[in-house]
C-alpha cells in the first residue's frame, strides 16, 4: 500500500473513487436529495480545484490499484474515500493516520465533516464533535452531518 499526491491526470480516478463509494454507501444512511447532494459537491471542478492545490491524495494497493482518496487542506480532512470491496482492510486507517501526520506538523486540531457511515470510526479516533449541520437538499430532503475535531 501507498498513499500519493494526487496529479490532474488522476481526476477521474478521484471521481471514479468518490462516485463508487457514495453511491454504494450513502443511500443506506441518507435520503435520495442528500445523496445526489454528495455527488454534486464531489464534482470534476472542486476535485481538480484541490488536485491544483495539491491538497488530494491517492491510496494504492500492493499491485498498484487506486483503492482510496483523501484531501487535506490546511487543518481540514475531507474527501476520505475507500472502495466498498475495499473497506475493512485497513486503508481508511491508513490514510486518516497519513492525513492526522501532516496536519499535525503545523496544526494543534485536525477539522472534519463527519458523514454518518465515517463517524462511529472518527469516534473512536478521538474526535469529538464541535457542531451539528442541517443542509436541505433537493427532493425536500435535507442532509445532517456533524463538524468533528481532535486535539493533537
Amino acid at each position: 500500500m501507498d498513499i500519493k499526491r494526487a496529479a490532474l491526470s488522476d481526476l477521474e480516478t478521484v471521481k471514479r473513487l468518490c462516485e463508487t463509494t457514495i453511491t454504494a454507501v450513502y443511500p443506506h444512511y441518507y435520503p435520495e436529495g442528500a445523496v445526489e447532494f454528495f455527488l454534486d459537491h464531489h464534482s470534476n471542478e472542486n476535485i481538480a480545484k484541490d488536485i491544483g492545490c495539491n491538497s488530494v491524495f491517492l491510496c494504492v494497493d500492493a499491485q498498484a490499484n487506486p483503492v482510496g482518496t483523501v484531501t487535506i487542506k490546511g487543518n481540514e480532512i475531507s474527501r476520505l474515500f475507500v472502495l466498498p470491496e475495499q473497506q475493512g482492510k485497513g486503508y481508511g486507517t491508513s490514510m486518516l493516520d497519513f492525513a492526522e501526520r501532516l496536519i499535525s506538523r503545523q496544526y494543534g486540531e485536525i477539522v472534519l465533516d463527519a458523514s454518518l457511515p465515517a463517524k462511529r470510526l472518527y469516534l473512536k479516533r478521538g474526535y469529538q464533535d464541535m457542531e451539528f449541520h442541517i443542509l436541505p437538499t433537493s427532493r425536500h430532503d435535507f442532509l445532517c452531518y456533524d463538524v468533528m475535531v481532535k486535539r493533537m
